[in-house]
């Protein structure tokens, strides 16, 4: 029986909680999304408890069927939420009592709400993560299978963002794979320190009762249980990890979101993005704007703020659990939903550009991007490299001058510079040899990036297949 005051926990109390406490404490609005594995981990709960003789048999069926009625009225819009009911399980609870009677006061036996918040967004995060590992994987086959759509399309590869060394656009591409690839990995180890079991913690302490935490662990999927129990209700630090894996993917996707506004721009006039993934001018006509990556690059600090609330959320706090954890759903949420956000719309975005394989190639064939190679070149002849480096400064400051490029300069201008430069230069020059005689590991030689396209089509294969 509740006590005056109406709230489960009143039994100390002896006035009313006030209004603008009530409104001010509650976090319904946020957590009644973690209803699902608030029920579930409920119902493993109620198993255990059944199992271990602390409570009947029976009262652990009433309270299973009661906990299965709650979960439909909340997915079918008939629950009522209300902010004197604080949180989630509050909520739950109260409407399990209202639904089977007393018996719904045995449920938190053995249990708090320390815990079971803990295990609520582990489970959360859990599912989130795995998810949008799957939806990460899915962009990646976009990528893989645009660079191997546009193998021989050269581009400029810049440095300070001049021009620097022409690559294939495949290899550009696979770049933001391997980028991708490594959050992906990050959220799997992430996933280790998520996936483990804090329920049986309790307040802090532990709990006196005969309970088989192992059973409950294995009921829903977890691994591991924590190893201590005032940690296992403190323990923020898998969100954390996530938010900064998150954080890491976006600026990933950040990175990408700008060289696609940059692309797309007149002046470079690489890639044209798709009408259904652009927006106009509403005074302009003429105008058509990366208003989707331009979002995706201004979402990134969302993100990066979410890991430093949470960091300077927990950074001063106590052992154990403190109501300051409250915040943490909020700033996890959104930065799951902005993630996944964010790769669902690439995964949808990039396989609708264009790409200007002429402008690229133009583009590459300007600027003297020759010029490491014509350096080279009078090494292969017995020249040091730093005064070969000499040499060819000098010929691509000539070059400059009569608005040539090393390409376009005559066999006796050429000599002028080095006697040792003969007529098998100019194949040495050609925009197809720069990329071809890239062959070191990792390099952008059209070998090299079509074997890259191979393992990372084998590896997602085997990743669509986990």
């Amino acid at each position: 029986m509740t006590q005056p005051n109406g709230k489960l926990w009143s039994g100390r109390f002896s006035q009313k909680t006030d209004v603008s406490v009530e409104a001010f404490t509650s976090s319904i609005d946020i957590d009644k999304r973690l209803y699902a594995f608030d029920i579930e981990g409920s119902v493993a709960h109620c198993k255990m408890l059944a199992k271990t003789s602390i409570i009947s048999d029976d009262d652990a069926f009433q309270l299973i069927e009661g906990l299965g009625r709650i979960k439909r009225n909340i997915e079918h819009n008939e629950f009522e939420f209300d902010d004197s009911l604080e949180d989630i399980h509050m909520h739950i609870e109260h409407a399990l009592l209202q639904d089977v009677g007393k018996v719904a006061l045995k449920l938190h036996t053995s249990r708090s709400r320390n815990d079971q918040v803990a295990l609520d967004v582990r489970m959360y995060l859990r599912d989130a993560v795995r998810f949008i590992i799957e939806r990460l994987v899915a962009m990646q086959k976009v990528l893989v299978s645009l660079a191997k759509q546009h193998i021989d399309v050269i581009l400029p590869g810049y440095t300070h963002l001049q021009r620097a060394q022409p690559i294939l656009l495949a290899h550009h591409l696979m770049a933001y794979y391997e980028m991708f690839d490594r959050d992906i990995e990050r959220f799997k180890d992430n996933l280790k320190r998520i996936n483990v079991m804090p329920l049986g913690s309790a307040a802090l302490a532990g709990t006196t009762y005969p309970i088989d935490q192992k059973y409950t662990a294995e009921l829903l999927g977890f691994p591991k249980i924590t190893s201590n129990s005032l940690d296992a209700v403190s323990d923020r630090d898998f969100i954390v990890e996530f938010l900064a894996g998150a954080s890491l993917c976006m600026t990933h996707f950040s990175r990408l979101s700008e060289e696609l506004v940059l692309w797309s721009a007149t002046e470079f006039g690489f890639i044209e993005i798709d009408d259904a993934f652009a927006t106009g001018s509403s005074i302009m006509p003429q105008k058509k704007n990366p208003d989707v990556p331009e979002l995706v690059r201004g979402k990134t600090g969302r993100v990066f703020g979410d890991l430093m609330g949470m960091l300077t959320l927990l950074k001063g706090l106590p052992l154990s659990y403190n109501r300051d954890m409250q915040e943490d759903k909020e700033l996890l949420f959104n930065s799951t939903d902005t993630l996944n956000a964010c790769i669902e719309v690439y995964t949808q975005l990039l396989p609708g550009i264009k790409f200007n394989a002429t402008t690229m190639r133009q583009a590459a064939s300007a600027g003297c991007l020759d010029a490491t190679d014509m350096a080279d070149y009078l090494v292969g002849k017995g020249m040091a490299f730093r005064d070969a480096h000499h040499c060819v400064g000098n010929a691509v400051s000539y070059a400059l001058q009569h608005k040539k490029e090393l390409y376009e300069l005559t066999l006796d201008e050429l000599h002028s510079f080095s006697d040792r430069i003969e007529k098998d230069i100019y194949n040495i020059l050609s925009l197809k040899q720069m990329i071809e005689r890239r062959t070191s590991y990792g390099g952008t030689a059209t070998a090299n990036v079509m074997a890259a396209i191979k393992v990372a089509e084998e590896k997602l294969a085997g990743e669509t297949k986990q």
